[in-house]
């Protein structure tokens, strides 16, 4: 009886039997390109940053821009727009109560600004190494504000400092219809499959 039930034939059809087999060979390749897509929504990060007046009244957001751009980063929202106090005392509520808000203030409203949604594998950190140190007196040379600011207020770029603050500003300053997903045919020529 016994190597009777060990050489008993599953209770199948060969019709149920390729079924099965069928479904196991569709759901193997699914399960690895839903990895490598989760894979890549966690490295792919976006961040939020902001030509400044300083930026726009010296005709830096090309040459900024641009440095962006020869990076590898994704542009996925760009626009200009003028900012009002009250979106300012939002942005800025950790300093609203310092003595230099008020100069701060008429700063970042003295000219339009461009704001820009960049994306890339560690986005945010790759962005804030770019614009180097907020004082720009104090910016390695090379960076955006050593090469471009002498001032800890007119340092002509902001940029995220985290993913939480970066989501959170993305939606401050973007309508969800004004940032575009896409990816540049070149990719491949940017990062290599497993860093996407």
């Amino acid at each position: 009886n016994y190597n009777r039930a060990q050489t008993q034939k599953p209770d199948i059809s060969p019709f149920e039997f390729r079924n099965i087999l069928a479904i196991r060979m569709i759901w193997l390749p699914l399960s690895i390109r839903k990895g490598q897509m989760l894979k890549y929504l966690k490295i792919m990060e976006k961040t939020l940053v902001i030509f400044k007046p300083s930026a726009v009244e010296r005709g830096l957001v090309g040459r900024i821009l641009a440095r962006f751009e020869n990076k590898g980063l994704i542009i996925e929202g760009i626009k200009m727009m003028q900012l009002t106090e009250e979106i300012l005392r939002e942005h800025y509520a950790h300093l609203v109560d310092r003595p230099f808000f008020p100069s701060l203030l008429r700063s970042m409203t003295a000219t339009p600004v461009i704001v820009l949604c960049l994306k890339g594998n560690d986005a945010i950190n790759v962005v804030r190494m770019m614009t180097g140190a907020t004082n720009g007196r104090k910016a390695q040379p090379g960076t955006i504000r050593g090469d471009f600011s002498v001032s800890g207020q007119e340092n002509v770029v902001h940029a995220s400092s985290s993913p939480e603050d970066a989501e959170v500003e993305i939606a401050r300053f973007f309508r969800p219809e004004e940032i575009i997903e896409w990816t540049p045919a070149g990719i491949g020529f940017i990062y290599e499959p497993d860093e996407r």
